[in-house]
């Protein structure tokens, strides 16, 4: 996430470090690379000649403390400019009113539209207890309507009877009267996109919000879209009367110029943002965190929560247990690596982490990455009474395994190897924690 925009930041810090005191020239010289830096990440122009100026003035405008260096001292000012930038607080997502609450998602084609809707939902039923009920309204893309029954099917949401070819609108408004009849709080209705703002796509959604009344209108956009979807979000803006937006793909801007115009040049809070392609990869948007990430200060509180998230507290409490006992399987180990890669990316795991960023430089971690996805098809590939009992892993199951995999024999004979070690330091233990020097398995106490 904004990784160009870290390194970019990072590199200006670095020049920094040195320097007795701030003066006027060192901090001209750094925010000449900080307006660089922003221009390359796609940031709107006034929004960096408005965050530039606002970093000068406090850095000149006050003493700098005597227990900060200047780096120190610039890193928080840029952070506190950033959070102003990005919004300040998370924006609050108001769900009182009368049931059933509308929520209309618009955008343009291809901002993930759809996903989000489901995604959506979850939240809703997971972290706020709501009954959402689903409206496939985007009668124009073929099979839209049956994407949006099977991402509902994943999560226990129930869909609205709908055909590809119908009136849209006719569709929203006959769902939410479906929802207040069967007793739902929350509609979330699914529109049509186009590839651009049209005149024929607002009027209908303008003819939507008018019957059905919804009590938020929410923008998916794009974040690797950059200014294109800050632009969009302006011709959305002008006919609807938008509560915020909803930024996909944002795992993959390196850049973050959508997320840091945004607010600035819209009005509209940033409310939620998509953080992968799983239905739980939806995170509410708050401002410091991302600073914090773009400045390479980790984001703590958003590891935590996706650990919790991934983590259930019975089955960890069954695994220490197990651990104790020295009977922890191959079987255990897949599903502690599962919920491990439901947290996010290695990457990203790690960008969170105070200080890891600096130490990440260079990191082969789609290597990384793709020696997880190894291991966890080698388990795979056992039947379940190899993966409870590797002793019985011989030369020919082994080969198979490998077959069945895809992978080598060697790398087969790797893991085994390392778990067999595993097993043996946790014995000595009597099942405690990790000892310093043991061999590296991911996955289990250090």
């Amino acid at each position: 996430m904004f990784d160009a925009l870290g390194e970019k930041f990072d590199s200006l810090l670095r020049k920094l470090q040195g320097h007795g005191k701030v003066t006027e020239k060192n901090i001209e010289d750094a925010l000449r690379d900080v307006r660089l830096a922003l221009l390359e990440a796609d940031v709107n122009l006034d929004v960096v000649r408005d965050f530039v100026e606002g970093v000068k003035r406090d850095a000149l405008g006050q003493e700098v403390l005597r227990s900060l260096t200047p780096e120190q001292h610039f890193v928080k000012l840029v952070h506190r400019e950033l959070v102003r930038l990005l919004g300040g607080t998370p924006a609050a997502f108001d769900l009182g009113g009368a049931a059933p609450l509308v929520i209309m998602l618009v955008g343009l084609n291809g901002a993930g539209k759809t996903t989000t809707v489901a995604k959506l939902a979850r939240w809703l039923k997971t972290e706020r207890g709501r009954t959402p009920y689903l409206v496939p309204a985007d009668v124009y893309r073929p099979a839209a309507v049956q994407q949006l029954e099977t991402l509902a099917g994943q999560i226990g949401v129930p869909t609205h009877p709908a055909a590809a070819g119908g009136d849209a609108v006719e569709i929203a408004r006959a769902g939410v009267a479906a929802a207040r009849q069967k007793g739902f709080d929350t509609v979330l209705i699914d529109t049509a996109g186009r590839q651009t703002v049209d005149d024929e796509l607002m009027a209908e959604l303008g003819r939507m919000a008018g019957a059905v009344a919804p009590r938020h209108v929410i923008l998916v956009a794009d974040a690797m879209t950059g200014q294109d979807a800050v632009a969009t979000a302006q011709g959305f803006g002008k006919r609807l009367a938008l509560s915020g937006v909803v930024l996909t793909k944002i795992e993959g801007d390196a850049r973050g110029g959508a997320a840091l115009s945004l607010r600035a040049v819209t009005g509209k809070p940033i409310l939620f943002a998509g953080t992968g392609e799983r239905l739980d990869a939806l995170e509410a948007f708050h401002p410091d965190r991302i600073a914090s990430r773009i400045l390479g200060m980790g984001d703590v509180m958003s590891l935590i929560e996706r650990a919790e998230r991934a983590f259930d507290q019975a089955e960890a409490a069954r695994i220490e247990k197990k651990l104790r006992k020295n009977d922890f399987t191959l079987e255990d180990f897949r599903d502690q690596l599962r919920a491990v890669r439901k947290m996010g990316s290695i990457g990203e795991i790690l960008g969170m982490i105070p200080g890891m960023k600096k130490l990440m430089k260079g990191a082969d971690l789609a290597g990384a990455e793709g020696e997880l996805k190894k291991v966890e098809a080698i388990i795979d590939s056992m039947t379940k009474q190899e993966r409870r009992n590797a002793l019985i892993l011989n030369a020919s199951r082994r080969k198979r395994i490998a077959d069945g995999s895809g992978t080598s024999v060697a790398e087969v004979n790797k893991l085994i190897k390392q778990f067999m070690q595993t097993k043996k330091v946790l014995k000595k233990l009597g099942g405690g924690g990790m000892p310093a020097g043991m061999p590296r398995f991911p996955g289990l106490p250090r």
